[in-house]
């Protein structure tokens, strides 16, 4: 698995956290703020796979373009940033050695708490 992190995505957190499209929840919160599979789903009908990938800091480019499998690592609701899943997936990432993306968490969570 090549998962790198995808800085499109990384930049698109930072402009929600600046523009204040933020929901700071707590940590155990994602299981029940994350999507549906259906309203995912649904929002990916809607708006498309480049937007799709503007919500996931994780990018497999060995996996095929307009797939799920290509995106990992997401961190809200497609509409606001949620802290419990940025705390959520530096776990992930910490566990999994994906460095550059813990990396990424960390500076997001500060400039959310700030």
């Amino acid at each position: 698995m090549a998962i790198t992190l995808n800085k499109d995505a990384l930049q698109h957190a930072r402009d929600l956290i600046a523009k204040g499209r933020t929901v700071k929840d707590e940590r155990d919160d994602w299981s029940e703020h994350s999507p549906s599979t259906d309203d995912e789903n649904a929002w990916l009908e809607k708006h498309g796979w480049d937007e799709f990938a503007l919500w996931h800091l994780g990018i497999d480019r060995s996996e095929p373009e307009e797939t799920k499998k290509r995106y990992s690592f997401p961190y809200g609701d497609y509409s606001r940033l949620h802290r419990c899943a940025v705390i959520s997936l530096e776990s992930r990432a910490g566990q999994y050695g994906h460095d550059d993306i813990e990396d990424a968490t960390k500076k997001l969570l500060r400039e959310l708490d700030s």
